[in-house]
């Protein structure tokens, strides 16, 4: 005998009137723009030359299969199942489950907060991109017009316009400063926008997922045809994309890629569950985990490309001036004629003066030039700066931090330490006490 179907404990009555996606495209580009981020156009290429290149992209790809899509899949399913945001889902599974969705909602919080304090420092970087020439191309004059500011000289022009120009940070976090007004401009007007977009729910971030979607793609193909035409790409594709198998033994490339995994697919901060709940209950959410998993995992490969292309041209020029330099050095000292040796003859010239002549090439000290050494270097950041400090200092991550605050010389102290907790980059640079500049 059939039974008349009954409510549905878990979903409730509250679903029928939840709203709902006006596409299946519009979902779908809500799911790949909250997805892809920084973890894909920045992180995966770093850590892609971190951990030996293609060797890199094996790890990667058994956790996207091992974990991220099964749980992208889960998170998809149970917000369409029972039609919730995080944190009614995991009441709804059980009341002690609670503290669950509470936790995402806090890690969402918190992210929200120092991405929007990137986006202001992406909005200031845009408004100072419209001057001739750069802020950041050249050392500012000092105060008797004579000369350059001797800070700026000391370290480097990109540098001194960061620590100095924008941030204005203070030695440490307990010197405080003033609040910079025109980072908190920038801060408002982030979240000015933000708010425009999320006014009306899915009703207006529908509309503006068209956009803010596929705009970073049109930018990045930009930034893609204009790397692959300059000089020294091939190189950097070359290193991208032959591995080094030898790296797969340490323990920390598999820790990596299991942890950018996390990263790429925005997982477990409750995002994707809100955005599944919209969806109809016999949405196909099987098929939409992996269409966005690939989407996702293909937008990392595709910025890799426009990002080691770029790195190939900056060791090609850091490689083409340092040949430079030692063809220099032998033209002075042996008294060739000028533009007598070109890159391509440095090598053969200088076998030759080598079994010829070896005290007086010995005496010149010349650097060794090898593109794969500048290619290594790539990875450091700065990468350029021949300079290293002598204070050392360490930035600490100091838990949430506000947006506000990190518009203050002081209050941008906790917000580089979060930024550099999940990027987990090198080097962190700033200032010391004595206005010299120094790493942590």
């Amino acid at each position: 005998m059939a039974c008349a179907p009954g409510p549905d404990p878990l979903g409730g009555s509250s679903g029928d009137q939840r709203p709902k996606w006006d596409s299946k495209l519009q979902y779908l580009l809500s799911c790949v723009g909250f997805a892809v981020g920084l973890g894909n156009l920045w992180r995966f290429p770093y850590l892609c030359q971190s951990h030996g290149g293609g060797a890199f992209l094996i790890p990667y790809f058994i956790a996207l299969f091992l974990e991220g899509i099964p749980l992208f899949h889960i998170e998809l399913a149970i917000g369409q199942r029972l039609r919730r945001g995080s944190v009614g889902v995991w009441m709804a599974i059980s009341p002690y489950l609670g503290g669950v969705g509470l936790g995402c909602l806090s890690v969402s919080f918190l992210i929200s907060l120092y991405y929007n304090m990137v986006l202001t420092w992406v909005l200031w970087y845009l408004l100072n991109s419209f001057q001739q020439p750069l802020p950041w191309g050249t050392c500012p004059l000092d105060l008797n017009r004579t000369g350059f500011v001797e800070e700026c000289r000391a370290t480097s022009t990109v540098s001194y316009f960061w620590y100095r120009q924008t941030l204005n940070v203070t030695a440490a976090i307990e010197h405080s400063g003033s609040v910079q007004w025109r980072l908190l401009a920038c801060l408002a007007a982030c979240w000015a926008v933000v708010y425009l977009c999320v006014i009306r729910g899915i009703e207006s971030t529908g509309k503006a997922i068209y956009f803010t979607a596929s705009f970073p793609y049109l930018v990045l193909t930009i930034f893609l045809i204009r790397g692959l035409t300059l000089p020294g790409a091939v190189e950097g594709l070359i290193y991208l994309f032959t591995p080094n198998v030898h790296t797969l033994q340490n323990p920390r490339v598999w820790l990596d890629a299991a942890t950018q995994i996390f990263f790429s697919l925005s997982l477990a901060i409750g995002g994707h569950i809100a955005f599944a709940s919209y969806n109809l209950p016999r949405n196909d959410c099987e098929k939409d985990a992996l269409t966005v998993a690939l989407l996702n995992s293909a937008t990392s490969l595709y910025a890799s490309i426009a990002v080691f292309s770029v790195l190939g041209f900056k060791a090609a020029t850091d490689h083409g001036r340092c040949l430079e330099g030692n063809i220099l050095n032998l033209i002075n000292e042996f008294d060739f004629p000028e533009h007598s040796i070109s890159r391509d003859d440095y090598a053969t010239v200088l076998t030759h003066l080598n079994s010829t002549q070896p005290e007086r090439v010995a005496g010149l000290h010349l650097e060794a030039c090898h593109l794969q050494d500048f290619l290594d270097k790539a990875q450091a950041w700065p990468s350029s700066s021949s300079r290293r400090p002598s204070c050392t200092c360490r930035v600490r991550p100091c838990g949430p931090c506000s947006s506000s605050p990190c518009c203050s010389p002081w209050g941008c102290h906790p917000c580089l330490g979060t930024w550099k907790a999940s990027s987990r980059r090198s080097w962190m640079w700033g200032y010391c006490p004595d206005g010299s500049p120094r790493r942590s």
